[in-house]
């Protein structure tokens, strides 16, 4: 199966992949952001997603967000990475460190966030990254002696406006800890579609 990658705002091509190919993917929800490039990077198999389109065409609010990960469920995908760009709303964490949250604080109000429209469905939310993969991610960091914050609460504003100097003092008071634009419904329909999913943001 091979993993979903999705690319945020300044990551609109793929890493350099072995065996590339082009898929074009239609979904009930409408067309994906891009057509996924799909391929192999050190014998695993990739499918690579831009989420705003290879030339930022959607803003935080009008991505497709359902096709996108319809598509990738589509092609077999199991488990999604996906990038964030974000602010720190921590003195203690500075530009150029990478954060892999594990709690999302929703603050979005213009975006449809399930599938089921036309059927009640309760979904458990209480760990909205996969702990497996938000340490996975860490010790991959790690690895690599990267700068990096492992946890902590991405707090998802509608956009595309920044916040105000009240409302990141507000955010700040409650203990979150980054803040984006785009974590929010990407992480609930992909644990609708039973997919894994976590984040590097920075």
């Amino acid at each position: 199966m091979p993993i979903g990658f999705i690319g945020g705002s300044g990551v609109y091509d793929a890493l350099e992949l072995e065996k590339e190919t082009t898929e074009t993917i239609h979904t009930p929800y409408g067309e994906p952001s891009s057509s996924i490039t799909v391929g192999e990077l050190n014998g695993t198999d990739i499918a690579f997603l831009p989420r705003h389109g290879k030339t930022h065409r959607y803003s935080p609010t009008t991505v497709p967000y359902r096709a996108n990960i319809h598509a990738l469920k589509q092609l077999g995908c199991e488990r999604v990475l996906s990038s964030n760009a974000v602010g720190s709303l921590r003195e203690n964490l500075p530009p150029r460190t990478l954060s892999i949250p594990d709690q999302i604080f929703d603050r979005t109000k213009h975006r449809t966030s399930t599938f089921f429209e036309d059927l009640v469905v309760h979904m458990g939310f209480a760990e909205p990254y996969c702990p497996q993969m938000v340490e996975h991610l860490s010790e991959a960091a790690a690895a690599n002696h990267a700068d990096y914050d492992q946890g902590g609460t991405y707090v998802c504003i509608e956009g595309p406006q920044f916040s105000t100097k009240a409302e990141s003092a507000f955010y700040r008071a409650q203990g979150f800890d980054i803040i984006g634009m785009t974590a929010i419904p990407e992480a609930k329909l992909a644990r609708e579609a039973e997919m894994c999913y976590a984040t590097v943001a920075g």
